[in-house]
């Protein structure tokens, strides 16, 4: 009996013995194998150059750990989609499970970043982290514990642009927007402050994304306003331009801030000098003058000589993420065993530090982070840049509101008529 009971302590011992070693095997082998993530963004579509300078943004990241992480290769495979959710989700659910990524950063636009957080649900293996998009209810509304986005959303980077624009006397704004959850959230994020303060917007026009004919929305603009809010981003906002210079109309602007993004900035048209004087408001200015975003500024530029004259939004909000994700994995030393649990809960507690100050989470894995009230002039080179007319910290994803309160922007809310 005696001898039974040592032959059991001694086999437990080696069970033990062996579990531990599997489990050191198993990391020391895991810290030897490439890390694999899947870069997804909208290379088709009307938001094309978007995705292409939100791919540059990803890839400065990874340039910068000289594509490894804690001692393992970073291996990226690249998705495409042309910003509708189920373009998205099949580009995801591709890299996820044939691809067998570790880590899915994306998508760009509004309502991808919707489906794919809805995708994650599904995928609890894999880790997710935004690329661009800003749509208020990815993380707003019913959010997924392995999602996680280190921008600010849509309205958030309005914060300040509804009292500048009754500071510059519009008190009556027309909103054409793009209609789906992105523009919602920025037709929130200024309406909100600005309707408070005593604006009124009374009419909203809002035109499917990848819209070519402006002429039915140019001739619905009210003669008694005082500016037109634009929320359009890529072929759209240019499209839009074009037609507005040859109705011959002449109002005074406010942009969301894809409207007057680098990728919009840089189109050739005669109308593109209308946009000087354009108010807007961004997580971003192009003349911020803090040391680290001139660093990064200088980077890109350096890394992508063929790139815009200064990094797109998009190049920033991808960055941003890319770095989020390896600084996190630094973090762990490249530890993703266990479900990821380790790293996702470093990633929630992790202060980014990013060319415009540090973010931190909220309990939605939501970013709290800066923005910046802008202005389009024209710099000493010919190039239409934003300059800084105000930057505001730590803008929280409720905007000071109560959350009992707080309505996520949809086509009909807010309304002050």
């Amino acid at each position: 009996m005696m001898v039974q009971k040592q032959q059991f302590f001694q086999l437990r011992k080696l069970v033990v013995c062996a579990g531990f070693l599997g489990l050191l095997g198993s990391a020391f082998g895991q810290s030897g194998q490439p890390v694999k993530i899947g870069l997804l963004a909208t290379l088709e579509g009307p938001f094309a150059a978007l995705g292409e300078d939100g791919i540059r943004g990803a890839e400065l990241a990874i340039m910068e750990r000289k594509g490894e992480i804690a001692g393992r290769k970073i291996m990226v495979t690249k998705g495409s989609s042309d910003a509708t959710p189920d373009s998205a989700v099949k580009a995801t659910s591709k890299l996820v499970e044939q691809d067998k990524v570790d880590i899915m950063i994306g998508p760009l636009s509004g309502d991808e970043g919707i489906a794919v957080k809805d995708y994650a649900k599904k995928h609890p293996g894999v880790t997710f982290i935004n690329g661009a998009s800003g749509a208020q209810a990815t993380t707003l509304k019913d959010p997924s514990s392995n999602f996680f986005r280190f921008n600010s959303d849509g309205a958030q980077w309005m914060v300040g642009l509804g009292k500048a624009a009754l500071e510059k006397g519009y008190k009556r704004v027309m909103v054409v927007a793009e209609d789906y959850g992105f523009p919602y959230s920025q037709v929130q994020g200024f309406m909100t402050e600005f309707c408070a303060a005593g604006g009124r917007v009374p009419v909203k026009q809002w035109v499917p994304l990848g819209t070519k004919d402006y002429s039915s929305v140019i001739a619905k603009i009210p003669k008694d306003i005082d500016a037109i809010m634009l929320v359009l981003g890529g072929a759209d906002a240019v499209n839009f331009l074009s037609q507005f210079e040859n109705a011959g109309l002449d109002k005074p602007m406010l942009g969301g801030s894809i409207f007057v993004d680098q990728t919009i900035l840089n189109y050739k048209g005669k109308r593109r000098e209308s946009l000087v004087g354009a108010l807007s408001a961004s997580p971003m200015a192009d003349t911020y003058d803090g040391a680290d975003w001139i660093k990064f500024v200088n980077a890109y530029k350096g890394a992508f000589p063929k790139g815009f004259p200064s990094p797109s939004l998009f190049a920033y909000l991808y960055y941003i993420n890319t770095k989020a994700a390896l600084d996190g994995l630094d973090a762990v030393k490249g530890d993703l065993s266990g479900g990821q649990a380790k790293y996702r809960d470093t990633l929630s507690k992790l202060v980014l530090k990013t060319p415009n100050g540090d973010v931190k989470l909220d309990k939605n894995r939501q970013a709290i982070a800066s923005t910046f009230v802008t202005v389009v002039i024209k710099d000493a080179q010919g190039n239409l840049v934003n300059k800084v007319l105000k930057k505001t910290d730590s803008i929280q994803q409720l905007l000071g509101q109560k959350e009992a309160d707080f309505q996520i922007g949809t086509r009909d809310v807010p309304s002050c008529p």
